[in-house]
């Protein structure tokens, strides 16, 4: 069983038992009956801060570092940086601007040596980062992976892989941070969440730039808590009672609880099954997976709140 296998089978033992979150087979037919497929631009095609404009290698070493940390930015208020503009940014896009800038800066992104009160100073934003202490471990660990074991150069070490399978595989297997797993009834349940969204970025963003063809038709989905959002939003996934006042009064779950397991695990199958149902190979699970996502990024829809979990995994 691959890693991905080992995410779907794990994740409908969980949906199979689940008790505070249900998918609904009906909502999942009007969804797919009115669902016209399009293709979306990838969101870093946007080519935030002039990402970019560097050339691929200094790239994809942004990216690595970005997806080792892009998570846990909820908080009131959220952390937020000012541009050079003074335009204000948050959550992934305050991260990248925070990482191009010191790439300008530094010209390597290379944290093996870095002491805590330079990176907390990279970041300094209205607030202090969540969880800035284990973001500034996980950056030092990564960087120091790639000088031992890749030769500091993340991108030659996987220049030539171009399928998501190969690449999530060097991520998982090298890099201990992507681990994101959980426990639920005495079964271990996989999501990898962070792992799926570097090896997407990556993938995309080499498509984009270098004009080659690459495969990232097997990745299954990024268990977060804006897709889970909005597929309660569009009334796919259920949440019982005692569940959904917790997530609406914004009252904190705890990681691996099993409150968030049932919340990530029925998200996964819930987008497996609007895939299935689609039938339409014109699009991947993790094209579908970024159309929910921006679907929760819309603030005229007026969703219900997100789980809020203080967690490094998303």
């Amino acid at each position: 069983m691959n890693y991905f296998e080992k995410v779907i089978t794990s994740c409908e033992y969980v949906a199979q038992n689940s008790k505070y979150v249900k998918i609904n087979e009906q909502e999942i037919e009007n969804f797919v009956n009115n669902f016209e497929i399009r293709q979306m631009p990838h969101w870093l095609s946007s080519n935030p801060f002039g990402l970019l404009d560097f050339k691929i290698s200094d790239i994809v070493e942004i990216l690595m570092i970005l997806g080792s940390i892009d998570c846990s930015f909820w908080g009131e208020p959220k952390w937020t940086l000012t541009t050079k503009d003074g335009k204000k940014v948050d959550g992934a896009f305050a991260l990248i601007y925070a990482l191009v800038n010191l790439k300008k800066e530094k010209g390597k992104l290379d944290f093996e040596q870095i002491t805590f009160e330079e990176f907390k100073t990279y970041l300094t934003g209205n607030i202090e980062i969540p969880l800035l202490e284990e973001r500034y471990e996980v950056v030092k660990e990564v960087s120091r992976i790639i000088n031992k074991k890749m030769n500091g150069n993340f991108y030659e070490f996987i220049k030539e892989v171009t399928k998501d399978e190969d690449l999530f595989k060097i991520i998982v297997d090298y890099f201990p941070s992507f681990q994101d797993t959980r426990t639920y009834k005495g079964q271990t349940i996989y999501f990898y969440k962070l792992a799926q969204l570097v090896v997407s970025d990556i993938l995309h963003i080499r498509e984009i730039k270098e004009n080659i063809k690459v495969d990232y038709s097997h990745l299954v989905g990024c268990a977060d808590y804006k897709i889970p959002q909005s597929l309660r939003g569009i009334h796919i996934l259920e949440y019982a009672k005692e569940l959904a006042n917790l997530v609406d009064k914004k009252i904190e779950i705890k990681e691996n609880s099993i409150y968030e397991v049932e919340i990530r695990a029925n998200m996964m199958i819930a987008l497996k099954k609007l895939k299935e149902k689609l039938n339409n190979n014109s699009i991947t699970s993790i094209e579908l997976n970024d159309i929910l996502w921006s679907l929760g990024q819309d603030k005229t829809k007026n969703f219900s709140p997100y789980h809020r979990t203080r967690t490094m995994s998303y």
